[in-house]
């Protein structure tokens, strides 16, 4: 009976993990997100190889470590851009403000005189 539910199961391959974490390599560390959909593809696969061999408190423990790497990966990114803007507040240089014309077309013509 339990020969017949392993063979059932599909086995994780090191193929799967080695594209998921190609794909999260693109997303998360270069910036491409058009790898998001072959995270999401691969990551899926994944989970759900993986969720046939769990029992239900290892998988919610595999979740809640997931939305925790998740959490802080966000965190840093948001960091990094908050250093940017640091990074540009130190120097000297002042912004540029353009007087832009305002639109008189609505108003018609302006002549002091004409009261």
């Amino acid at each position: 009976m339990e020969s017949q539910i392993e063979e059932q199961l599909e086995k994780i391959m090191p193929e799967d993990l080695a594209r998921t974490f190609e794909s999260a390599y693109h997303v998360l560390v270069q910036g491409d997100h058009d790898h998001i959909d072959d995270l999401l593809k691969h990551g899926g696969t994944l989970i759900k190889k993986a969720a046939q061999r769990f029992t239900p408190t290892q998988l919610i423990l595999g979740i809640a470590a997931l939305a925790a790497v998740a959490v802080v990966v966000v965190n840093r990114s948001m960091d990094s851009t908050d250093d940017s803007d640091a990074e540009d507040a130190g120097t000297s240089a002042e912004p540029v403000k353009e007087n832009k014309p305002k639109a008189n077309a609505n108003k018609g013509p302006q002549n002091p005189d004409s009261h």
